[in-house]
């Protein structure tokens, strides 16, 4: 497995975003997404990796550069494909969005997620992330979950 720089306009990168829409639209309403588009993911101040292997994309994740409630970076687009979960693919690709964070000196990363994915928010614990309010634009949501990690508490730095 090898992690690189995933290039949002490749076929299989829109194939796999394609994937995370379905998930996310079965399984909360179209007002409580908060997917980052393939244009967004374009964007300068997106660090978007994927971890493939034998040119198959395994999974992804994006660090985005914030600076609407502080300075921060929030993680968006966080899946792993079905047939690979339980192989500690998602704990790769968080743990390299975290060093990346740490590494351009981003002391704080973000995170919002469904409360209907135990699996990913458990994770996300067992990471040091705590839950806090809505941050940014987000506005309360039932279906969501508000997550923060401070990278000067941990050993990331």
């Amino acid at each position: 497995m090898d992690i690189i720089k995933l290039d949002p306009t490749s076929k299989s990168v829109r194939e796999i975003i394609d994937d995370i829409d379905g998930l996310m639209n079965a399984l909360y309403p179209q007002e409580s997404n908060q997917l980052l588009s393939i244009e967004a993911l374009q964007e300068k101040d997106v660090h978007f990796i994927g971890v493939i292997k034998n040119q198959d994309i395994l999974g992804c994740g994006a660090l985005v550069y914030k600076n609407n409630d502080g300075v921060y970076g929030e993680l968006k687009r966080i899946y792993v494909k079905p047939e690979y979960r339980g192989q500690g693919i998602s704990n790769v690709i968080m743990q390299e969005l975290i060093s990346y964070a740490a590494i351009n000196q981003l002391h704080i990363i973000r995170l919002e997620a469904g409360i209907r994915q135990p699996e990913a928010l458990s994770l996300y614990k067992k990471l040091g992330f705590k839950e806090r309010k809505e941050y940014g634009s987000y506005q309360y949501d039932p279906l969501s979950i508000y997550m923060e990690l401070s990278l000067c508490e941990t050993s990331y730095r």
